[in-house]
Order: C-alpha cells, then sequence, then structure tokens
C-alpha cells in the first residue's frame, strides 16, 4: 500500500529533530516541520499526487526541495538524508531530546558540551550536577531534567500527555478555585486545551484582577500543587500531583484578548496572523496591536483579528490549515456546536456490556433534551460483551416498541451494532437487520490485517443493503492502540457510493475519526454522525468531546446526521434501503 502522510509527516518531524539536535540552521529545520505539520493535515494523499504527478511544491510550506524529498519518500519509504544523519547522532539523543524541559536543541548541547549520547549518561551528569553549568540551563533546569527523568523513568519517553478529558477533569476544578478568588475578573485556560486537541501536555491560564488581589499566592497554595517551578507578580508555574505543569499569567485588561490569542496558538497560526499585520504595518503580540509605538487594539481577540481584516477564528481551527485564508475571504465554517445535537445514534443497555436499563438510557437523553436515541447493542460475535443473536434481538425490538408507547417526548430507535466478520460478511442475517431502524456496522477483531484486506473488508461489509453508519472506522485507543491501517480515500469513497455514514466516535480514548479524517469526510461529501457509544446515561455527556473533535475537521451542522430532527434522521436512513 502507498505511504500515508502521516508516516511521510513522522519521517520529516524526524529529520527536523536531528538537524536541531546537530545544530543545524534555524530556518531549515523551521523548514522541516512546517512540511511535516502540513502534510500530515492534508485531506488529500501525498502518494496519490505524486503518483498522477502532481506537482507537490503548490501544496503550502512546501518548496521545490521538500517537494523533491517528499517524493522521494512517497517512492522508496525512505528519505537517504535521514539515514545519514542517523548515521552520525547516537539514536538514543531523539529519546533524551522528548524529555520535557529539553528538546532537541538542549539535547544537542547536551551532546556537544558533556558527550552525552545515552540516558544513563544524561542521569550520572545531573546526579553530579553538571547540566547547571551549561549556558541556558542553570540550576532550575537541572533540578526540572532530574525530576523528569524520575518521573519518566517508569514510562516510555516523551509520551506523556494527557487525553482532552483526563486534563477536564484536572483543569476544572482548578479554574473554579481561581475564579472564586476575591478580586479575580476572567480567568482562561489558552493553549492546546483551549483548541480542544484530543490530547494535552501541559495547562496555560490566563487571568485579570484587581490590583490588590494576590492571586500568584493563593495559585502556588492550591491544594494539588506538588512543586512550585517559579512564583513571580505576573506569571507563576507549578507541578501538580498528577505531573501536569501550569503556568500562569496575570495580564492587563486592555491586553487581555491579545494574549489570549497569543497563548492560546497555535504557533503557526499566530505566526501568520503577525505576518498579515506586517503587511498592514502593525506589531502584533501579547501585549497588543501597535501601530508606529501606539496600541490600537488587543482587549479582544475580535479586535485582534479585525485589525488585519480577518473575521474571528474559533480556538478549534487555529491550525495554519486554511483557516487564514478562510477568514479573510470571509468563508470560514459554521462549525457544529453541542446545542446543535438532536439526538445520539450508538448507545447500549444492560442487554450487552452497557451498565443501564432501556428505561434509564431513556430518562438521560430525555435529561439531555434528545429527540431520540439508538440502542445499538452488540452482535452475537462480540462474546465478551455478551452479544445478541437473531433471537435476542427480536426480543429488545419488542421491548423498545412497548416503551416507545410510554415516551411522549422521545423515540427509542431500533438499533444494532454489528460485527464486519474478517471476510466482510456481517455478523447477523439481512432477515433480522431489516427490522431494525438503523445498522451500525464496525470492526472489533483482526484489526491487524493489512490495509488493502482492512479496506476490502469495510467495503464489503458497508456495501450490504442494511448498514448505515460505520463505527469508530479505524479501531484506534488513544495512546494504547494504533489505528488500523486503511485506505481511507478508498473508504471514504465506497461510504458516499453507498450512503453509508461515518461515526465520529465520542468516547474519550477513541475520538475516531480524527479531526483530519473528518475534515477529509467533509470535503468528500460524506456524512457524519457524532455518537457516543454511550454504555450508561452518564456517558451521554461524551458527546461534547465527538463536537470538539468535529469542529477541528471543520465539521458544520449539515454536514452531521444527528443535528436533524427525528422525521430527517429516519427520511436519511431509508436511503440507503431505497
Amino acid at each position: 500500500m502507498p505511504i500515508t502522510n502521516a508516516e511521510i509527516a513522522e519521517i520529516l518531524r524526524e529529520y527536523a529533530d536531528l538537524l536541531e539536535i546537530k545544530g543545524a540552521n534555524e530556518f531549515r529545520i523551521r523548514a522541516y516541520r512546517t512540511a511535516a505539520r502540513n502534510i500530515d493535515n492534508l485531506t488529500r494523499s501525498v502518494a496519490q499526487m505524486v503518483s498522477t504527478g502532481e506537482d507537490l511544491s503548490t501544496l503550502p510550506g512546501i518548496g521545490q526541495d521538500l517537494a523533491t524529498k517528499a517524493a522521494e519518500i512517497v517512492r522508496s519509504g525512505r528519505l537517504p538524508e535521514l539515514e545519514q544523519l542517523k548515521k552520525e547522532i547516537p539514536s538514543d539523543l531523539i529519546g533524551i531530546s522528548r524529555l520535557a524541559g529539553l528538546g532537541p536543541k538542549r539535547t544537542g548541547a547536551l551532546h556537544r558540551e558533556l558527550g552525552i549520547t545515552r540516558i544513563d549518561q544524561l542521569e550520572e551528569a545531573v546526579q553530579q550536577q553538571k547540566v547547571r553549568l551549561l549556558p541556558g540551563f542553570g540550576a532550575r533546569t537541572e533540578q526540572r531534567v532530574a525530576e523528569d527523568l524520575s518521573r519518566e523513568r517508569d514510562t516510555p519517553v516523551g509520551s506523556k500527555r494527557y487525553r482532552l478529558s483526563v486534563m477536564e477533569e484536572i483543569a476544572q476544578p482548578l479554574i473554579e478555585y481561581l475564579s472564586a478568588i476575591d478580586g479575580v475578573r476572567q480567568v482562561t485556560i489558552a493553549g492546546s486545551y483551549r483548541r480542544k486537541k484530543e490530547t494535552v501536555k501541559d495547562l496555560d491560564i490566563l487571568v485579570t484582577h484587581h490590583a490588590k488581589c494576590d492571586v500568584m499566592q493563593w495559585f502556588v497554595e492550591y491544594e494539588d500543587v506538588e512543586d512550585i517551578v517559579s512564583q513571580g507578580d505576573t506569571r507563576s508555574a507549578v507541578r501538580l500531583r498528577y505531573g501536569v505543569q501550569v503556568d500562569l499569567r496575570a495580564v492587563p485588561q486592555n491586553s487581555y484578548g491579545a494574549a489570549l490569542h497569543y497563548f492560546t496558538g497555535s504557533k503557526a497560526h499566530n505566526i501568520a496572523v503577525r505576518r498579515r499585520g506586517v503587511q498592514h504595518g502593525l506589531k502584533i503580540n501579547e501585549y497588543g496591536v501597535f501601530h508606529n509605538g501606539k496600541r490600537i487594539a488587543g482587549e479582544t481577540e475580535e479586535e485582534v483579528y479585525a485589525t488585519v481584516h480577518l473575521d474571528y477564528v474559533e480556538p478549534e481551527l487555529r491550525e495554519n490549515t486554511g483557516e487564514i485564508e478562510a477568514a479573510g475571504r470571509g468563508t470560514l465554517p459554521g462549525i457544529v456546536k453541542p446545542d446543535d445535537i438532536r439526538g445520539d445514534l450508538h448507545t447500549h443497555t444492560k442487554a450487552t456490556d452497557g451498565r443501564a436499563t432501556l428505561r434509564e438510557m431513556a430518562d438521560a437523553a430525555r435529561q439531555r433534551g434528545y429527540e431520540y436515541l439508538a440502542i445499538t447493542e452488540h452482535s452475537r460475535h462480540v462474546t465478551v460483551a455478551g452479544g445478541l443473536d437473531a433471537s435476542a434481538v427480536e426480543q429488545q425490538i419488542a421491548e423498545i416498541d412497548q416503551l416507545n408507547e410510554q415516551l411522549d417526548d422521545l423515540v427509542l430507535l431500533k438499533g444494532i451494532e454489528v460485527d464486519i466478520l474478517e471476510d466482510g460478511t456481517l455478523d447477523l442475517p439481512d432477515e433480522i437487520l431489516k427490522k431494525l431502524d438503523l445498522v451500525v456496522c464496525a470492526v472489533h477483531y483482526k484489526l491487524d490485517l493489512p490495509a488493502e484486506k482492512q479496506t476490502e473488508r469495510i467495503i464489503r461489509g458497508i456495501s450490504n443493503s442494511y448498514p448505515t453508519i460505520l463505527a469508530h472506522p479505524t479501531g484506534r485507543i488513544i495512546g494504547r492502540r494504533r489505528a488500523s491501517s486503511l485506505d481511507m480515500e478508498r473508504l471514504m469513497r465506497a461510504a458516499k457510493q453507498t450512503d453509508t455514514i461515518l461515526e465520529l466516535n465520542a468516547q474519550p480514548d477513541r475520538l475516531d475519526l480524527t479531526e483530519v479524517h473528518a475534515r477529509m469526510a467533509k470535503e468528500m461529501g460524506v456524512m457524519v454522525a457524532i455518537s457516543t457509544d454511550a454504555h450508561s446515561g452518564e456517558e451521554l455527556n461524551f458527546m461534547r468531546l465527538g463536537v470538539f473533535q468535529a469542529r477541528r475537521g471543520w465539521i458544520e451542522p449539515g454536514d452531521v446526521l444527528n443535528t436533524k430532527n427525528h422525521k430527517g434522521v429516519k427520511d436519511w436512513l431509508s436511503r440507503k434501503r431505497k
């Protein structure tokens, strides 16, 4: 199968890291990082572009030299320059560079100045207090490196990131604590948390407050603080007992919008906005927007964008993947919001591996104001979940019909989550599937098939007349299980041809589709369903995570099946069978 965009991007990223460790030219390093990011976010296949003879230098951030290298990676699966660098630079330095507090540049300094090539040598240098003597390091950096080494010893180097849902649980009590301080006006978490990335490494918080409010002292006294990294009048940093670092910045009210924009990022988005500012004779930074040294804007983010003639860009879109151009043209998408969702199309009950009854799931959906809720138990192949055979499905159909007679403000849809078997056939016969309102199909085993076989398997499954939604298409589990190898473009073409809806599964460890695949679906005209795969009434709350992911994929309400009312959903679901 052709090399994927993600694989190309990873090779370019690794090359950039090694260049930085070696101490190469900063602009050269940045060019490779930009190319890697842009390729990673493309919804088109670079391999396909090469095969059809398209000019890769037309892609954003890809010059002629990088286009040649990307084409070489497509053809051979390798980059000769990277292979040469790997011979010159000890392999362990990449792992060391991913320790928090270091990075490739400082790792290069450790290698050149102290001859460090392995983790154990770094640990020894820290113990002997040699690291603090290097320019740009100091005792504080050495202490952080020591703590990071201790913390990371039992985990893969550089892997300490937290799922967004986990970070929400850590962040919310802290935000409530800071907001309750007398004299604090505004509290906002910026960074990748505000952009709703699926994993977050640390927290950047901005506050405004009255002059007499010592918010920094209150901050460092928060009960979950394990270590005070730094403390000042306008900025402090702590490490919480979970290992998360939190930076708190106090900013003036008239700079709040500019600071929020700056610290929300992404870095690439901010650079693009600043460059646009330069074109208009403006200087834009975290303190405001300035013209000839005079501040002209900065209290709100809207002001910042307006000064460079851009529509306001929602945080989830700020990745420099086309949003600047769209904001300049006035064509930004009106991305989906949690309030647009009118029902959930993938849930489970105690009949299989859920933790609530039919009635309890219905009550939870009613409390959320939903018009409909689909009950989609596992089919018989998922024995570990007590999957239903045809007879058990018939029984549940009767139970749902009976309960629907008692509900006047919610409709329960009769469904199933049927397995796509290895040969592409479905786990239940058509005779039972045709009695259901909707059929969600999924792959739960043999996730490691080669890409061609896995893609063929799924396409055969969705080509059946009854499946209407493909659940968690890649099967990934964030941080624990890699996505199945799939030709996503081919799969999406098949989904469009068969009127199959792709699920964006909102389970916090899935978020599958990814943001890139969600945007690909939108651009290819494939409908998406944002579903929670809830196994309890409480898990219906995961919907917000799916919406966040959809927003990052530029998904609008019209792209989402379950923004439609009950009649609209029923009409759509009947299309395939007709």
